[in-house]
């Protein structure tokens, strides 16, 4: 994925230089209430894996890193108002937001996927292999628009919070639940999540584009520097030990789309 802009990544420093302010300072703007991504610990302190990604990529730029937390409707207008120089907050990268603001290359993809029993028996979790079985998931969200277009001949049973489908799943009252890679990632660790396993592929929705980190549109000179900072931390497996810590399996390389693996 990082090939592309690799080859700059030997001019961090010069970059970050004419990016960032004469204090040598980049102001990081996120929100502190989406573990494990960003969140408060007991102290009042900003941690997770946004802000562990944010620090590697200020040390690789030589520069300090400046926390600011502000309410996430309110993040993109702080950007453009200089409250901050960047967003790192888990902001999907979509057209509309692209409009107002300029995105790094992806540093994560929030993919989704199904859980099962174990024992199961299903070596896969295509639309075929899913006939007639019952899939939970929760209301109102993407997922319920790729069981509804991928998934006709199973049987869709919609909830309103994504913990009753998992306990419907504990119980048997349903085969499977697709929902985002991390939240049933975090629940496979639990007590509850023992019951239970991963099935099939991830896979992203057709109109996904990855995570990145925001910046004002005039601002290229720091989208390339953090551009470039990524590509190293990646490269050097930086990236990869912070992941770790948060997560059992990849999240960077980017998955198939619905529309690649769910067609025929």
């Amino acid at each position: 994925m990082f090939a592309k802009f690799a080859m700059i990544a030997t001019a961090v420093s010069a970059l970050a230089t004419t990016a960032v302010s004469e204090e040598n300072v980049v102001r990081m703007g996120t929100e502190g209430y989406y573990p494990p991504f960003n969140f408060f610990d007991s102290a009042g302190q900003i941690k997770g894996f946004d802000i562990d990604i944010g620090n590697a990529l200020c040390e690789r730029m030589d520069v300090k890193c400046e926390w600011v937390t502000t309410d996430w409707d309110g993040i993109i207008p702080a950007l453009n108002s200089d409250k901050f120089d960047t967003i790192i907050a888990s902001m999907t990268i979509t057209d509309e937001r692209s409009k107002v603001v300029s995105f790094s290359q992806p540093y994560y993809f929030n993919s989704i996927r199904f859980v099962a029993a174990e024992g199961h028996g299903l070596a896969n979790a295509l639309p075929a292999d899913l006939d007639g079985l019952v899939i939970g998931t929760q209301s109102a969200t993407g997922e319920v628009d790729i069981l509804e277009q991928y998934f006709p001949d199973s049987e869709l049973k919609l909830y309103p919070k994504l913990d009753d489908a998992l306990l419907d799943l504990e119980t048997g009252r349903v085969d499977l639940v697709l929902a985002s890679q991390f939240v049933l990632g975090d629940w496979l660790k639990t007590d509850e999540g023992d019951c239970c396993e991963f099935v099939g592929e991830t896979f992203l929705p057709d109109t996904a584009q990855g995570t990145g980190i925001a910046v004002r549109q005039d601002d290229g000179d720091l989208r390339d520097a953090l551009n470039a900072a990524l590509a190293e931390i990646v490269a050097d497996g930086t990236y990869d030990k912070i992941r770790d810590e948060y997560f059992s399996f990849d999240i960077m390389t980017q998955p198939k789309k619905a529309s690649e693996l769910l067609t025929n």
